[in-house]
């Protein structure tokens, strides 16, 4: 395995030794949020990527994150792409809404990465509280 050369891009602190790379999740450290500012969870139950996901990403975040060509290598377009990540890495931390990029993103917590992004956001409508409360709740629920 390769050293990465960006620690922050990778989303933790690497820690090398005896040929074994361990990967810590500080996302949420690293991008110095302020997580109370974060809409709740959904307290819907059972959600899906397909039925209760998937069509906010197509409504917001398609344009950019689907297909071969997706802004940063980030697929929104299929729940394997979300938990693939892109470029950067993970996105979402299954099970952790509250420690993954992705909501800080489209919570517009992070400076210079509010997605849809600012000022004219590509013509897309900026996610409602509730949005990021279905997603919030989709990871938490494991992003099944």
């Amino acid at each position: 395995m390769k050293p990465c050369a960006n620690l922050k891009t990778a989303g933790g602190l690497l820690l090398w030794g005896v040929g074994i790379t361990m990967a810590f999740n500080l996302q949420a450290a690293n991008l110095k949020v302020d997580i109370s500012k974060l809409p709740p969870p959904a307290k819907k139950k059972d959600l899906s990527f397909n039925t209760d996901v998937k069509a906010i990403y197509a409504k917001s975040c398609a344009k950019c994150h689907s297909g071969e060509k997706a802004k940063g290598d980030l697929r929104l377009d299929t729940r394997e792409g979300v938990l693939k990540g892109g470029e950067s890495g993970p996105v979402v931390v299954a099970g952790k809404s509250d420690q993954s990029n992705l909501v800080f993103y489209i919570a517009d917590l992070v400076p210079d990465m509010e997605m849809p992004p600012l000022p004219k956001r590509n013509g897309f409508p900026a996610l409602s509280k509730e949005q990021i409360g279905l997603i919030r709740a989709w990871i938490d629920q494991g992003a099944k």
